[in-house]
Order: C-alpha cells, then structure tokens, then sequence
C-alpha cells in the first residue's frame, strides 16, 4: 500500500511519536519504545474520529493522529482489497496468457485458473519462467514468433540468485525489449513485464 507518515500513537494510555507505515499485509508503528505490527486482518472497528484513525486489535485500542484527511485516505487504503495476482499480471479469461516453463508456485498457478491459453495465436501476454539464460533465450526466440508483445519474465528474486534481476533485465534489453513493471509472485519468485520495442 506504501503509505508512511510521522505521527503520534496512542495505544492505550501510551503516547508517543512514531513513523507509522501502511504496507500490503501490516500497518507498522515505530517509535522510541512503541514498536508495533499490526496485521490488516487483525484491525477492527476501523474509523475517522477527529483527527486520528481509530481501531482495535483484539482488546487493544490503537489511535494514530494522522489529521482528518490523511486519516480518511488511509482508513480507505485498509478499506481497499489488494489487487489479485491477476490483476497486477493484467490475465484474465479475456485477457488469457500463454504459459512457458514448470509453474510450482500455488499464488501464480491460483491466478492462471481461468486465465490461460493453448493457443498462443491467442494469447494476451507470454508468461515465462526463466531460471537460467538457455531458458530465456529459447522465450526470446519463441516470443518473436508471437502476435502479443508483452512478455512477463519470471526468475528468482535476490542478490544471491544465479539468473536474477540484473541478468535478466541486461539479456532482454540487449534484444530491444523495454521493462515497465514488476510484481511479486511468492517469496522466491519475481515478475518483470517487458515490451518489444517497436
């Protein structure tokens, strides 16, 4: 969700200044000694009173004075379901994708039920796995042959991966494709979505 302000928390009878940070799955509070992680699906009873968000969790009663607009803007920020999977990948049963490679991870073979194709002449978008560059070479070649542009790469996230990030990105500009998103798949998996240049 990615918002973040400097503010006072009040939980309970303890009041202090904190970084607050409203992330996808927790809302976080870091202060001197107050240093808190709240879930999102713990927060109840959320509201705007006054200048400050209020909820609970559990029996705790949690305020952050954010003033009444920004309390607004996160109150609906929590209020807000994420994006699927899909949606961030941009697949749907209109908007079907061509799969490569052997798909292991739960949250990306969840986002494709429905969402895939056999017939790549009628694919949206290429969705690779590309451990290695002889695999993505072989999508590189195979993805020439395609009517859609979009290619989404998925390789292995983190500095210690053999073929990550920086090696994919340099191989796929090499061959005139240009990077305008990434998302994460798993807590080992990361997705960039290339475009061939035209």
């Amino acid at each position: 969700m990615g918002r973040e302000a400097q503010t006072v928390c009040v939980v309970g009878a303890q009041r202090e200044a904190v970084k607050a940070l409203l992330e996808a799955t927790e809302l976080i509070v870091r202060g001197a000694t107050l240093k808190k992680r709240y879930p999102i699906v713990a927060l109840t009873q959320l509201r705007v009173s006054g200048e400050q968000l209020v909820f609970q969790v559990g029996e705790e009663s949690i305020a952050l004075e954010l003033g009444a607009v920004e309390a607004a803007k996160w109150l609906q920020k929590i209020n807000t379901p994420p994006p699927t999977l899909a949606a961030k990948l941009g697949i749907s049963a209109a908007q079907p994708a061509w799969v490569l490679g052997a798909l292991d991870e739960p949250a990306l073979i969840a986002a494709l039920g429905g969402a895939r194709t056999q017939d790549p002449s009628t694919a949206a978008v290429l969705i690779a796995v590309v451990l290695t560059p002889d695999a993505l070479a072989q999508v590189v070649a195979l993805h020439a042959t395609l009517p859609c542009r979009g290619l989404w790469a998925i390789y292995e996230k983190g500095k210690a991966s053999p073929f990550g990030d920086a090696a994919v990105r340099a191989a796929l500009r090499a061959q005139g494709y240009r990077d305008n998103k990434t998302t994460a798949i798993s807590e080992r998996l990361t997705a960039t979505r290339y475009f061939r240049a035209e």
